[in-house]
């Protein structure tokens, strides 16, 4: 019963990650209408989403940490009501300061609490076919814009902003609470064996002496890169198409065709992944995702631009649930939570660079040209970093099946 049990955990994972990304990226969908109704700039409603995605990042390690402690139902279940009650806070928010604030601050910090310790979770779950599980509920986050979304732009053409997001609240509370229900501890801490068994990675390792290791410091500085490298991308190539003179409704459709080539870049790594290594299939997938990006430079067609697209959204999305196995594969399963919310913290913040790095590059020199060059120069950095990564000693050993 235990042992199916795991594929619980993986499906209320994906639910929930859906919900709470699909519930911050809302923000995009009703930015003009927001902006029309209220007279808050585009750029000040805007900015609630940096302060949404730093906020994800500097509270990724505290909720692991608390993970770690006292549980990840627990911790899920606060991130599910916090997440939720900011977005009814924020739909009836008076000053643009008060919905940055309750938006960008609680929704980032809630949304945190919940993703961190899913797929720490989801890591102490599975000793077999674990890269699949982890893909598998990264999988339910990228489903975010193909069902998040679409509701969203269904509301706000039949309620006004403040309306479509308290409904928003109150779907994403009647989901996520339920759901955070089903969260359980993994079974070796749930039942006091197996933290510190001999066969555990680094039993005996000490949280300060793992946040301190030339592994841990490897794994955030190689996520910092690989997120900075298509971060860039994905905020600026509909910019980039439209300048091109494909009209902006065609240009939009780029991010549908990344977000769905994304879908199957997390099966299909997480499979390679199990098969072959995660620590070699994230290290070749950085080294692709480097070219991938640069290929940018090369499309001004809008076919051109979708075959870009695609390859890059399979890789970048492949890629990314593939930090949290290694994790696994290299720390005790008791401290999945703060290093995982750590390698998530140096991701968000990488995340935070890459727009602001096109901006200034497109103002400096009139072009996006060099934009995907600085997105090379910092994935191949990914990549370089990735090969130095050298497993603790006792990586390989086996583990207890869960």
């Amino acid at each position: 019963m235990v042992h199916h049990y795991r594929w619980v955990i993986v499906a209320a994972g994906g639910v929930l990650g859906c919900v709470a990304i699909g519930s911050m990226f809302s923000l995009p969908v009703f930015l003009l209408t927001m902006s029309r109704e209220t007279g808050w700039s585009v750029t000040g409603i805007s900015s609630a989403m940096t302060i949404g995605f730093l906020a994800m990042a500097f509270a990724a390690m505290i909720w692991g940490g608390l993970s770690d402690r006292f549980g990840p139902r627990v911790v899920v279940l606060a991130g599910s009501i916090m997440l939720a009650a900011s977005l009814a806070l924020a739909s009836q928010a008076p000053s643009l300061l008060a919905f940055q604030l309750l938006f960008g601050l609680l929704t980032g910090a809630g949304a945190a609490a919940v993703l961190v310790p899913m797929m720490a979770s989801v890591t102490g779950w599975f000793d077999t076919q674990r890269s699949l599980a982890v893909s598998l509920v990264s999988a339910g986050m990228g489903m975010a814009p193909m069902t998040m979304s679409p509701l969203a732009a269904w509301l706000i053409t039949r309620h006004d902003w403040r309306a479509s997001m308290l409904i928003i609240a109150g779907i994403a509370a009647a989901i996520m609470i339920p759901t955070a229900l089903l969260v359980r501890r993994p079974p070796q801490l749930e039942t006091g064996e197996g933290a510190h068994a001999a066969s555990e990675p680094q039993s005996d390792m000490t949280v300060r002496r793992a946040v301190r290791s030339p592994q841990f410091l490897v794994l955030i500085a190689a996520n910092f890169f690989c997120c900075a490298t298509h971060s860039g991308p994905i905020f600026h190539t509909v910019s980039y198409a439209i300048t091109c003179g494909i009209p902006i409704g065609v240009a939009v459709s780029i991010y549908s065709v990344e977000g769905f080539a994304g879908m199957f870049g997390r099966l299909a790594f997480g499979i390679m992944g199990d098969r072959f290594g995660a620590q070699r299939v994230l290290v070749l997938g950085l080294l692709a995702q480097a070219f991938g990006v640069l290929a940018y430079v090369f499309a001004s067609q809008i076919g051109q631009f979708y075959g870009v697209a695609a390859v890059v959204g399979f890789i970048y999305a492949g890629v990314m649930p593939l930090y949290a196995v290694i994790v696994r594969e290299n720390f005790p399963l008791r401290m999945m939570g703060t290093i995982i919310g750590g390698t998530a913290m140096a991701g968000s913040l990488g995340m935070s660079l890459g727009p602001l790095v096109g901006g200034l590059l497109y103002d400096r020199f009139d072009s996006y040209a060099y934009l995907y060059i600085a997105s090379w120069g910092m994935g191949l950095a990914a990549f370089l970093i990735a090969m130095t990564f050298r497993p603790f000693p006792k990586a390989k050993e086996g583990l207890v099946p869960a």
